[in-house]
């Protein structure tokens, strides 16, 4: 390869844009009917990249969670453009919606939603069998992602025998199968106490490292944000700023696993 060629090479790595992952476009969301009906969403405009945890933080009443949704594909905006992995969800059916949501999107919620007759690892592999995958690969692809959440000794337990930190790592596990490109977490610590709080959201900032998938929490608790790469305020319907962690600073999460190194060494 000759000077010339590398550096043209090099300058095209240069201009190419970074990948992303979901990308929102003025949406606007209006509820209810008549003289009640509320302008939720007043033209809001993100993108979500691969590799970073993003947190939004607003209020109540803000539209938080009528933006998760909408970016869930549980809601359509009233006006505006989505698009999730390239798939663009302008004119979709409610049934092509959630095609797409079980095709790209892993939803964590607050409160599990894990159903109690089902073990740790039935309740992975029930997210699994949604999205298609079934068999002996739906049993491995499960237990990977109760692994992958440190919950090896726990798959054959049930949500009533695990603490409320174990029941949220079997909800990000369940997140996790079937390796969505976005993974979206509602309120993921208001049921956790302080300590599983923070294990949970240094889980998340570990797993947003991998560069084929994006994270996005929706949060108004402030232990979240040591974790984050990313912070977007919503007030009143808009975003309203961003935050992002300097170059080279390290998170939380990064400084502790990075001190159990060296004192391991």
């Amino acid at each position: 390869m000759t000077a010339a060629v590398a550096e043209a090479e090099h300058e095209v790595d240069q201009a190419s844009p970074a990948p992303v992952f979901l990308e929102a476009r003025d949406i606007v969301k209006e509820l209810g009917h008549g003289a009640g009906k509320v302008r939720a969403l007043k033209g809001v405009s993100l993108t979500l990249n691969p590799g970073e945890l993003t947190l939004l933080m607003g209020p109540s009443g803000s539209g938080k969670t009528t933006l998760l949704s909408i970016m869930g594909c549980i809601l359509s905006p009233t006006s505006g453009s989505l698009s999730i992995a390239g798939d663009s969800t302008e004119g979709l059916s409610p049934e092509q919606l959630a095609a797409l949501r079980r095709r790209h999107v892993g939803f964590i919620f607050q409160s599990y939603n894990l159903f109690p007759t089902l073990s740790a690892e039935e309740n992975v592999r029930l997210a699994l069998d949604v999205r298609g995958g079934r068999g002996s690969q739906a049993v491995v692809d499960a237990q990977r992602a109760l692994y992958q959440v440190g919950l090896r000794h726990r798959l054959k337990s049930y949500p009533g025998n695990l603490s409320g930190g174990e029941q949220q790592r079997v909800a990000v596990a369940r997140a996790l199968a079937g390796s969505p490109s976005v993974i979206l977490a509602d309120e993921p610590t208001a049921a956790l106490d302080s300590e599983n709080g923070l294990a949970v959201m240094g889980l998340l900032s570990q797993i947003a490292k991998d560069k084929s998938r994006a994270v996005l929490a929706v949060t108004h608790d402030p232990r979240t944000v040591p974790f984050a790469d990313r912070i977007l305020r919503i007030e009143d319907g808009l975003i309203v700023g961003e935050e992002r962690r300097t170059e080279g600073v390290e998170t939380v999460h990064e400084l502790s696993r990075n001190r159990k190194r060296k004192a391991n060494a």
